[in-house]
């Protein structure tokens, strides 16, 4: 992407990010639609360098990002972990295709299965710190969105828990099974058969329920949101999910 017009909040340089169709300000780490930049054509993306995520602020969130259900889904009887991010209706958002072979997780989330044009990425952070803390990033701007971090004693013994972490790694954030469900789901005969069933919190307060349909192969799993802020991108926690499948599935 290149920058061609000057931001309306600082001055410094937009750059066109065409995942979402906004325009982005590094210095203010904030989108703006098409209508709050002076008029410009938007350019053509061109391949950029590669280069370290960096924390992202408060932010204008796409829109994408601001729905209030979601639905994720596992293709059936695939070599690898593939999966959908769908609309209520059904409607496709997101594509992703788990890697076979890999020292660290490296997901990424593309528009569909053509693959061409990515939306965000959930990288491990470290090779050694298996299914531990994963990054969310913007494919378009690089910067951080949040951390998702997997408490893995409680987890593999108990019941699943993960923190949800602000780009600045603070925890601010919790998705949780009830102990009850997670032993039965663990130590039961058929017990893997039993759906989970998540809350998720931000600052103590529930603001969304993630919920497990019951399937012999395949995932689907539903998430509802209740009271997320608007200046919360779901992106953090449809990366928590997607990663749930994938060790869900790595358990079974």
């Amino acid at each position: 992407m290149t920058a061609t017009t000057a931001c309306p909040g600082c001055g410094a340089p937009l750059a066109w990010v065409a995942q979402y169709s906004q325009w982005w300000c590094a210095k203010e780490q904030k989108y703006y639609p098409p209508g709050q930049a002076p008029t410009a054509a938007a350019p053509a993306q061109t391949a950029a360098p590669a280069r370290a995520a960096a924390p992202a602020t408060a932010q204008a969130v796409p829109s994408l990002w601001t729905l209030n259900f979601y639905r994720i889904r596992k293709k059936v009887l695939a070599l690898t972990g593939q999966y959908w991010i769908e609309n209520q209706a059904g409607n496709q958002l997101a594509y992703s295709k788990q890697k076979l072979l890999r020292l660290k997780e490296d997901i990424r989330v593309y528009t569909d299965e053509s693959m061409t044009r990515e939306l965000f990425q959930i990288r491990q952070t470290q090779i050694l710190d298996i299914w531990g803390t994963f990054a969310i990033v913007d494919s378009g701007t690089n910067a951080i969105l949040g951390y998702i971090r997997r408490r893995a004693l409680t987890s593999s013994f108990i019941a699943d828990e993960w923190e949800m972490r602000d780009p600045y790694n603070n925890l601010v954030g919790e998705i949780k099974e009830s102990t009850g469900r997670g032993l039965a789901r663990k130590y039961l005969p058929g017990g893997g058969l039993i759906p989970e069933k998540l809350t998720m919190t931000l600052g103590g307060q529930p603001i969304a329920t993630i919920n497990q349909q019951f399937k012999i192969i395949g995932d689907i799993w539903e998430i509802q949101c209740l009271n997320v802020p608007a200046t919360f991108d779901r992106r953090v926690f449809l990366g928590g999910v997607l990663l749930m499948g994938m060790v869900e599935r790595a358990r079974k």
